[in-house]
């Protein structure tokens, strides 16, 4: 088969939106066209998989889930070449926030991929996501994002607070909770961008550590659907970040963000031999 060529429109449209973007420092902004987002009320999401029906949703969600992304890999349009540094995870017993970088909607099934024959049994990951992904995003990945063990970001005050619950909760019986800081994602874009404070707030309330994944890529010599190079990753996990006992809550919060920000700032110059650069 022939391979495609052309680079499309859509996809050049949004690299010239993150270029912006970037030049404008508008780092949380998002640049993707998703739907509109409806307001998550509380009675249409059960954060804990409390009823029955969200116990078998997730179930067959999540097995749908790893059948379609093995397939990916499978075909070589989703390509993780190594996982580095899995002893620095290993070292956090109990419940953590995982940080990551956010730039495809396959990099969650990359950092699971990589921890699951390590999860105790009956123990999930679960990601933070936003409320339009939740709400009003169709199709087979909305499927995915409303059913396995997903954590929803909501405007409404009410499901905010049974999100901040939950969150503890998981945390606290030693659940693993996938964040991204950076909040938009940014498609194939291999910087690590300034981060949000929510990840480290949530961790210093529940006395959990930061585990600092990031994924770097590179090129393959083969085309995704868009016209662009497939991108094979590499997952690595850096040395957790503990709280420093002589700050107050909203100093370590503080503390851990930029920390965070320096360890993936140092290991992308590390395996990229550049210096960080904005906006050039």
């Amino acid at each position: 088969m022939e391979e495609k060529t052309q680079k499309s429109p859509e996809r050049l449209k949004i690299i010239e939106k993150i270029a912006e973007h970037e030049r404008l420092g508008l780092w949380d902004k998002d640049v993707e066209d998703d739907p509109e987002t409806i307001v998550l009320t509380p009675d249409k999401v059960d954060y804990l998989g409390k009823k029955l029906s969200s116990r078998i949703g997730s179930f067959f969600a999540n097995r749908a889930a790893v059948k379609y992304y093995e397939n990916e890999i499978k075909k070589g349009d989703f390509v993780i070449k190594a996982v580095n540094g899995i002893e620095n995870y290993l070292s956090v017993n109990g419940g953590a926030v995982i940080t990551c970088n956010h730039f495809s909607v396959y990099d969650n099934y990359a950092v699971y991929r990589a921890i699951r024959n390590y999860l105790p049994k009956g123990h999930r990951l679960y990601k933070v996501i936003r409320e339009g992904n939740y709400t009003n995003f169709g199709g087979l990945y909305g499927y995915f994002f409303r059913h396995c063990n997903t954590l929803p970001l909501s405007s409404h005050p009410k499901t905010m607070m049974n999100f901040m619950q939950a969150v503890d909760e998981l945390l606290t019986r030693g659940e693993k909770i996938l964040i991204y800081p950076e909040q938009a994602m940014w498609w194939n874009y291999r910087k690590p961008r300034p981060l949000k404070s929510g990840a480290f707030r949530l961790a210093v309330k529940s006395k959990v550590p930061i585990i600092p994944a990031f994924i770097t890529m590179e090129d393959t010599d083969r085309l995704d659907a868009n016209g662009f190079n497939i991108q094979a990753y590499t997952v690595w996990f850096l040395p957790p970040i503990y709280r420093n006992e002589g700050l107050s809550d909203k100093e370590n919060a503080e503390y851990l963000k930029n920390k965070n920000y320096e360890i993936w700032k140092d290991l992308y110059e590390k395996v990229y031999g550049i210096p960080l650069k904005y906006g050039e």
